[in-house]
């Protein structure tokens, strides 16, 4: 392998390993360069060094079979404490009322939530499908096709249900016009904030 091929695959093996977020087996890297394992091996190996020399925040660590593009453990606390505060925000109350919406009628679209509430709900929807609340559930056969959304297992997990069935009876509606209980899901935001 010529300098240049090296450079090559080392640069095609830290796009894999950043692309992959989680430990990567040797074996996949090699699959994807068209190389066998041992030369992805000192591949990854050189990729290492170059990291280790280069002296950022940034590190190349092995598991056994596995690789992982990471950062270095000094820079735990800044991180963690980075992202405390994200995890940590609530959901607005439109959020809520969204997120009740979903859950209670799903599979829907934004243009049914937007019904209900009575305002633009895009913007609510984004956050809560970026916070792994609700995701896609296809689209409807309706003219337009629009996208259906519905609940995501990591929404059971944050409110502390272990299935939809497990959600707060929704009120008569001779008691109230909107049919989304969403201050029961308030109630339960708490469990939200220490498990996102």
């Amino acid at each position: 392998m010529t300098k240049l091929q090296l450079e090559q695959y080392e640069k095609i093996a830290e796009a894999i390993l950043f692309a992959g977020g989680e430990p990567v087996d040797q074996k996949v890297v090699a699959m994807a360069m068209e190389i066998d394992e041992d030369a992805a091996v000192a591949v990854l190996e050189s990729l290492k060094t170059k990291y280790e020399k280069f002296e950022g925040s940034i590190e190349v660590r092995r598991l056994e079979t596995q690789w992982q593009l990471c950062t270095k453990p000094e820079y735990e606390s800044y991180i963690r404490g980075a992202f405390e505060i994200k995890r940590n925000a609530p959901l607005s109350q439109a959020a809520l009322e969204v997120l009740a919406i979903i859950a209670y009628n799903q599979p829907v679209t934004r243009a049914f939530a937007e019904q209900v509430r009575g305002v633009d709900s895009s913007g609510v929807i984004s956050t809560l499908a970026e916070k792994g609340l609700i995701e896609e559930a296809g689209r409807l056969d309706l003219p337009g096709k629009p996208i259906a959304y519905r609940t995501t297992p990591l929404f059971l997990r944050s409110f502390g249900l272990e299935s939809l069935e497990d959600m707060p009876p929704i009120a008569d509606e001779a008691e109230t016009e909107e049919k989304v209980p969403s201050a029961e899901l308030e109630d339960q935001q708490s469990l939200f904030d220490s498990e996102e």
